[in-house]
């Protein structure tokens, strides 16, 4: 032991890290924080860097080159945007990693972070409310009631995050308006981290959120036409289900994927594809097709749509349960042009 520090692999610190992180985190930050820390891990692995205690800047410094060149999992250039998520993680991780004697306290400061252009850090893919309307309403005439056509309708209607509708159960529905506290239809979003579904913002996330008469109807309809009646492993009785019980995560972002390809609404491919031979149209490689989106981006296109019908800043915010400055900054995807004549509607002429 040199220095105050003591030995530890990379492996079992970061091991650490993961453990550590539970008390404070959600599940989905600590799933990406680990796939993040992967590649480090690699890299030392490497580099013959077998005891944490032996890390050095230059170690950090070849670090940043080997990801930026695209090693790891990536095994081409990734973005810059990307470069740094991956170096915020590891400058936290290695804060850590310092309270535990494992490097030196001010080790972490050594990774530099890339310096973004305006914007350069924010993603420019978006679902256009139009589109969002129409594949809600194909669904609607299609797949009334569908699974698919439940979770389309819940992200887009309600702007929430995919975990928050993830962790719905039935209890959290008051479909009759029958609750004192909220007048008309409306579901709950709570925040349940010990059994396996909690909120991106935690207990701040607990909210509820009012739903029109018309998507009650439609959520009455799959729960007793399409809803396979099943719990999940904790006993819960999810909304959404699978035959198995609670859907994974990757369940709402296929099906978004899915979804919102022109050709599965029989639309012409905007992309001068040949269906018959395009790769996109099988079920397990629609993310390849160009006009595919997640459910950020529903996110995302339901945030622009607000704006653009000049709902308060508050109300958006308060239901989407998200600051005002990460909506403006990720999720409002008006054009200069658009907001600039949205302004001058509440301006005198000058």
């Amino acid at each position: 032991m040199s220095g105050g520090l003591e030995p530890i692999s990379p492996l079992e610190a970061v091991e650490m890290y993961h453990d550590a992180m539970r008390d404070e985190h959600a599940e989905s930050t600590r799933r990406s924080a680990k796939h993040r820390l992967r590649a480090f891990i690699q890299f030392c692995d490497e580099n013959e860097i077998e005891d944490l205690n032996d890390l050095s800047g230059r170690d950090l410094y070849k670090y940043r080159s080997w990801r930026r060149e695209g090693h790891g999992d990536d095994r081409e250039p990734i973005k810059l945007v990307t470069l740094k998520g991956q170096l915020a993680t590891l400058r936290r991780f290695l804060r850590f990693a310092a309270n535990i004697d494992a490097v030196p306290p001010e080790l972490y400061e050594q990774v530099t972070l890339p310096t973004m252009k305006n914007g350069e850090d924010v993603s420019e893919t978006t679902l256009d409310p139009n589109r969002a309307i129409a594949i809600l309403d194909y669904l609607e005439r299609a797949q009334p009631g569908s699974r698919d056509h439940i979770i389309v309708m819940m992200l887009w209607r309600t702007g929430a995050r995919t975990g928050a509708i993830r962790g719905l159960d039935l209890r959290d529905l008051d479909l009759d308006g029958s609750h004192p506290r909220v007048s008309g239809p409306a579901i709950r979003f709570v925040h349940r981290p010990e059994t396996g579904t909690p909120l991106k913002n935690q207990e701040k996330g607990t909210r509820w959120n009012r739903i029109s008469e018309k998507a009650a109807r439609y959520i009455e309809d799959y729960i007793e036409y399409h809803r396979p009646d099943v719990t999940d492993e904790h006993g819960r009785n999810p909304l959404i289900t699978t035959q198995y019980g609670r859907p994974a995560g990757n369940t709402f972002r296929t099906t978004l994927y899915r979804v919102t390809r022109p050709c599965w609404r029989g639309e012409s491919c905007p992309h001068d594809r040949d269906v018959d031979e395009c790769d996109a149209t099988h079920l397990d490689h629609a993310s390849k097709c160009p006009s595919s989106r997640s459910p950020h981006d529903v996110r995302s296109g339901r945030v622009t749509f607000y704006r653009r019908e000049d709902v308060p800043r508050r109300i958006v915010k308060d239901r989407l349960n998200a600051s005002e400055d990460i909506l403006d900054r990720h999720y409002d995807r008006r054009s200069d042009r658009e907001q600039a004549e949205q302004r001058s509607g509440f301006l005198p002429d000058l």
